[in-house]
């Protein structure tokens, strides 16, 4: 009797256990929590990638650094000096590829990007990359000149500064020998500004070495330093390999004579002194007879 009164009971409890355990198969299950994506961990990603492909690019990696040179500008979130960086490695990776194009526009965007952009004395000396660095950076300030010239009241050249100024588009084509014409006439027809004439004949030294011209390149340094004793090149120009030696002799050499001839004027100055401090007629000698009076 109890436990036909039962039956319907434990039926019933079943019936609502083998329920609630079709609902919890059939409810769908939470999703399961993403890390949260923020600025602060892009701009660390970003970083690890720089840093990550600068050892494969030191390693000789460059396929793997190229994905992490691009991957950590793709945050954008590296600061404009580390873009440059990341830039200046993607156009060294073109350059050893023989894709002097991209070569030249990582150069560009690195310039663009960061102002103060520049390659180190050694980076700048290299065979590859250095020449196509050195051309781009040419063109920027060219342009930039050209920009700021353009906002300016025309100002006419004399001969000898419209000289140096072909000079220097010379120059920066590369066309040595033409340059250092250029830069000798315009020294010989007269350069009226200091400043212009230190910079044609640091261009020209350049030039004689570039030619392996080594004396007449040492020459020309050491000239510069009877007009600009305080003369010295950029860490990037003192670095470079075709002049760098050439330079320090030739410093040395001008800072030498340079002191020297401070030593000679000085001592022209005292002994004008000194003839100046003397009386006009001597005074008598001790025993010589005074004069007679009349």
């Amino acid at each position: 009797m109890i436990r036909s009164l039962l039956a319907p009971a434990v039926a019933s409890l079943a019936l609502l256990a083998g329920c609630a355990e079709m609902q919890k198969l059939t409810e769908p299950k939470p999703a399961p929590v993403s890390p949260q994506i923020t600025e602060a961990s892009l701009r660390a990603r970003a970083s690890e990638q720089l840093a990550l492909g600068q050892k494969q690019f030191e390693a000789g990696d460059l396929e793997s650094a190229t994905k992490n040179f691009n991957a950590s500008l793709e945050h954008g979130m590296l600061s404009k000096v580390d873009q440059s960086t990341a830039r200046k490695h993607l156009a060294m990776i073109n350059c050893v590829s023989n894709r002097e194009a991209q070569c030249r526009d990582e150069f560009r965007k690195a310039f663009e990007i960061n102002p103060d952009f520049s390659l180190t004395a050694a980076e700048d000396g290299h065979p590859i990359w250095g020449p196509v660095y050195r051309s781009v950076r040419s063109q920027l300030i060219a342009e930039r000149e050209a920009a700021s010239a353009a906002s300016r009241p025309r100002i006419l050249l004399s001969k000898s500064e419209q000289m140096l100024s072909d000079g220097m588009v010379k120059y920066d084509a590369g066309d040595y020998v033409e340059a250092q014409k250029l830069y000798e006439a315009s020294l010989k027809e007269g350069l009226r500004d200091k400043a212009d004439q230190v910079r044609a004949m640091k261009h020209l030294a350049f030039c004689l070495c570039l030619q392996d011209k080594y004396t007449a390149c040492r020459n020309e340094f050491v000239k510069i330093y009877d007009i600009a004793p305080d003369f010295d090149l950029t860490p990037a120009e003192a670095g470079h390999p075709n002049w760098s030696k050439t330079f320090a002799s030739a410093k040395a050499q001008g800072k030498k004579l340079v002191a020297e001839k401070a030593a000679r004027e000085k001592a022209e100055k005292d002994k004008a002194e000194r003839a100046a401090q003397k009386p006009a007629t001597a005074p008598p000698t001790a025993g010589a007879t005074p004069p007679k009076k009349n």
